[in-house]
């Protein structure tokens, strides 16, 4: 009768459909993984040998083996599903190359519950950094054009009608500044998630005096999860990544909304390259934004990964169990690769989008969205409320729409009209003032308050923000310089305990 190849305890091999459907998925990863497991099992090795856990000559045995392992590549071990997962695989390699009785000990002190745990933080760590770096380059992108298109006046839109008029650069610093507080949370959940679990053993921790902070510190971590049954039973820092990046999505999709409508015949404010855009198999006049649709189209997908990882995980006990730690975390790396790629094709949309500028003053100048300009100007001059000023420069806007004039067409004589219908008495405002506060470009420059669009507000906000940028990129770039040094660190030790 067969048995188990990783217990005595089961009595019968594992069944086809085992293997097939749930074992064999699993090692689709394992050349990914590969690297992460072997530093993980030379930390152990390093610290077992430095406690006096192990005799010097099994872990010399040890370290020679998983170095001759890591040189090798993952392509050397004989994946078979019916050991279940990648660590029983790699330990099988490990000991056919050593033997048993030396390969054996290498899992002295610990469980791979934790191994998993710290696999898990491994790769996390690594995909939040590169995500803060794709996120890092599509700000940058943005605050560029910011400065190239700060002065270039464009209609601002709230509920899609015209609004009040804004300039495209400030818009693309409201996108910066939207996107910087997504790479935040990240960063944030970054710091809070490097604590190593290795060590914690299955659940229970180990009798063995085992030192959590070596292995830890080898491993470029900042500590350890102090419980041992948080530090195995715990992948909140993942569905923490997954909410992140289900806010980051939500965003970007409502940033390709805007130039989705933007793009569009009827509005023609802005213009992409044919590089970027698709076309009809019968309308040939067509010119189809399909990088927006994409954007929009997977910001649905991400939301939907959270709801099934969230959904798994809260059935589950608070502990190790499968379905918490294996499945309740497949949407994540998932989320993760998606992400990076529709941060690029947004920072894709950023670079390449072009402003029709003569379309868009003249759309701002028209379309009645310096109105509140007048409005401001009658509370200045003429000593109202702004309730009252608002009523009059409504009945203006009304009386201008009805005989099919522009909004730069209203005078001193129309809102004289309107303010004796309202008040009972004419305002006699100044016709070249009148003329400046509905002129576009006059409209935007003097909405000059902190966070207004006029030049003298946006570009001391670029500038900050390209400071910020700028801090956070060396910040990022500081992290995986330590960490290459953690690695340079552990790879010298066991080198050393290797005897090479």
């Amino acid at each position: 009768m067969q048995e188990s190849k990783v217990s005595r305890r089961l009595k019968e091999a594992t069944a086809p459909e085992v293997n097939e459907y749930i074992y064999r998925p699993r090692l689709e990863g394992f050349a990914d993984g590969f690297l992460n497991l072997g530093n993980v099992n030379k930390a152990h090795i390093v610290m077992l040998a430095e406690q006096g856990l192990i005799r010097s000559e099994h872990a010399t045995a040890l370290a020679k083996g998983v170095l001759d392992m890591e040189a090798a590549g993952p392509g050397v071990v004989t994946l078979d599903p019916s050991r279940e997962d990648a660590y029983f695989n790699y330990e099988a390699h490990l000991i056919e190359q050593i033997g048993t009785d030396v390969g054996g000990r290498l899992h002295t002190g610990r469980s791979r519950n934790d191994i998993l745990a710290t696999l898990d933080r491994l790769r996390c760590r690594e995909v939040l950094m590169t995500l803060i770096d794709a996120l890092i380059q599509t700000r940058q992108t943005a605050l560029n054009n910011a400065e190239v298109f700060a002065e270039v006046v464009m209609p601002g839109y709230t509920h899609l009608q015209p609004a009040q008029p804004i300039t495209y650069g400030y818009y693309l610093s409201a996108v910066e500044q939207a996107l910087a507080r997504d790479c935040q949370r990240l960063t944030q959940t970054l710091a809070s998630m490097n604590q190593s679990p290795l060590g914690a053993a299955a659940f229970a921790g180990t009798p063995f005096d085992i030192d959590r902070a070596r292995t830890a510190e080898l491993l470029g971590f900042d500590g350890f999860v102090d419980n041992a049954l948080d530090a195995v039973g715990s992948r909140d820092f993942i569905l923490e990544s997954l909410s992140h990046l289900s806010l980051l999505s939500v965003f970007w999709s409502r940033v390709a909304q805007d130039y989705f409508v933007w793009s569009t015949h009827e509005f023609s404010l802005i213009d992409f390259p044919d590089s970027v855009a698709a076309t009809s198999s019968i309308m040939p006049q067509k010119k189809n934004p399909t990088v927006l649709e994409y954007l929009k189209g997977r910001s649905g997908h991400i939301i939907g990964l959270l709801m099934g990882a969230s959904v798994t995980v809260k059935g589950s006990n608070f502990s190790h169990t499968g379905d918490a730690n294996r499945e309740g975390t497949r949407g994540f790396w998932e989320a993760a690769e998606e992400s990076v790629r529709c941060l690029k094709l947004l920072e894709l949309v950023l670079r390449t989008a072009t402003p029709n500028v003569e379309l868009a003053v003249k759309r701002a100048g028209d379309d009645f969205s310096t109105a509140t300009g007048l409005a401001d100007l009658i509370v200045r001059e003429a000593d109202l409320s702004f309730r009252e000023a608002h009523h009059i420069v409504g009945a203006a806007v009304r009386r201008a729409m009805d005989a099919g004039l522009p909004a730069h067409r209203i005078d001193t004589g129309m809102v004289d009209l309107c303010a004796m219908e309202q008040l009972g008495h004419a305002l006699n405002l100044p016709a070249d003032k009148v003329r400046e506060c509905l002129d576009p470009t006059a409209n935007v420059q003097s909405r000059d308050s902190a966070g207004g669009p006029a030049l003298s507000s946006l570009r001391p906000s670029l500038a900050r923000a390209n400071a910020r940028l700028q801090q956070e990129r060396q910040a990022n770039q500081a992290r995986r310089d330590r960490l290459s040094a953690a690695q340079e660190h552990l790879q010298a030790a066991t080198r050393a305990q290797a005897g090479l």
